[in-house]
């Protein structure tokens, strides 16, 4: 006897609602005592020396000479290190703030692909982070309904955001908002800002596929109106981080059209490679249609990073030359590891960036960091070189020069 059809459907929402109390126990779980996320991250001397590009004594001597509070100390009487929000004092004092100039456009980054599992959100969020760390001002916009960012910035999109706190009331086919200042929300870093997502952020899709015949030019009503909206938000940032969805619909689209960079991120099996060949034959065709549309596309650069990749694999480092010889310089030449120091972050619901101790060993942590910092800083070169600059030398390194 076949089962009821109305009963087995039922069990989906069964499931779903079970899945959102889990997230909210864990979510709870990660971020006692007061369920809110925070930010307990502190950086040594010698860390901080080398983020500002100066020696541990230039550090010192200010602190000597008053300009700098020194950092506070535990119960054993040593220093505990250096907060974000101390860090970003530091460098106002020392000159050492990376931010872009007047007349800089703010970098507006896409992260993009549409096959699943490469690791978008993770990507999208630690780059904020990285950028935070550097000194960055940065806003991370969540445009995809699965609000996966969302969720690793803290914030639980079932109980925490409401439709009214994502893009919807600024693209709907009624809108309710002039501007997007509206959607901005303190993250626990001082210097990174969020506008979240949630399921409900999907209606806008179907507001507009219910458009009509006047479908078109209120979808290209839309695209100017997100495009815009960025734009004067990002006046207050260096670096606007995109996390749309990952599939070909108006808000995707949207995206897309507004961000002036476009990172692809990719992982080394051979689905990846010939999904991520697709989406980019997608995207080739769909960019001339919005051209064609009077609609402008226009990136400073288009890069691809293999994430997710295990250097120890014979077939990942096979699939990773295959990459080289098809896209060339427009692979990034520094990968992103498989770590299960990122898996265990993840699971609380953070970024290596905001671990305050290694999950795993000491050496696994560091090498992950290493990476990470090195992977991620190819795209602060390629924002920099944007501004018409490259990274400024350090102190040390021209003296031993």
């Amino acid at each position: 006897m076949m089962a009821d059809s109305s009963a087995i459907v039922g069990q989906i929402g069964d499931l779903a609602q079970a899945g959102e109390r889990m997230i909210e126990r864990l979510r709870r779980k990660a971020f006692l005592p007061e369920s809110r996320k925070g930010l307990n991250v502190r950086f040594g001397i010698a860390e901080a020396a080398q983020l500002m590009g100066c020696s541990t004594n230039r550090i010192r001597m200010a602190e000597d000479d008053g300009r700098l509070p020194p950092p506070p100390s535990g119960d054993n009487g040593r220093r505990i290190g250096y907060g974000v929000q101390e860090m970003l004092h530091m460098r106002e004092v020392l000159g050492a703030m990376p931010t872009r100039g007047p007349h800089d456009v703010p970098a507006m980054i896409a992260v993009q692909n549409f096959k699943g599992g490469v690791g978008k959100s993770t990507v999208t969020t630690h780059l904020a982070h990285y950028f935070a760390v550097q000194g960055y001002r940065v806003l991370v916009v969540d445009c995809d309904s699965q609000a996966t960012t969302t969720t690793l910035f803290g914030f639980n999109p079932h109980f925490n955001i409401t439709r009214e706190e994502t893009l919807y009331p600024y693209l709907s086919i009624d809108p309710t908002q002039a501007d997007l200042l509206y959607a901005v929300k303190r993250t626990p870093w001082p210097n990174v800002d969020l506008i979240p997502s949630n399921l409900e952020l999907f209606d806008v899709e179907y507001e507009l596929a219910a458009a009509g015949a006047d479908g078109q030019s209120v979808l290209a009503a839309r695209f100017r109106k997100l495009k815009q909206g960025l734009l004067d938000l990002a006046r207050d940032y260096d670096v606007v981080i995109l996390d749309p969805p990952p599939a070909l619909g108006t808000i995707s689209l949207a995206v897309m059209q507004a961000a002036n960079a476009l990172l692809v991120p990719l992982a080394a099996t051979t689905p990846d490679f010939c999904s991520t060949v697709q989406f980019l034959s997608m995207m080739d065709q769909v960019i001339a249609q919005l051209v064609e549309a009077g609609i402008a596309v226009d990136y400073q650069f288009v890069r691809l990073i293999c994430s997710k990749f295990d250097g120890n694999d014979p077939s990942h480092a096979m699939v990773r030359t295959i990459m080289e010889q098809t896209f060339g310089p427009a692979l990034l030449p520094v990968p992103i590891l498989e770590s299960a120091e990122i898996s265990h972050a993840a699971l609380r619901m953070m970024t290596i960036y905001e671990l305050e101790k290694p999950i795993g060993t000491a050496k696994t942590h560091k090498r992950c960091r290493a990476n990470l910092d090195e992977a991620l800083g190819q795209l602060e070169q390629l924002v920099r070189a944007g501004w018409g600059r490259v990274a400024p030398a350090r102190e040390e390194d021209v003296l031993h020069a």
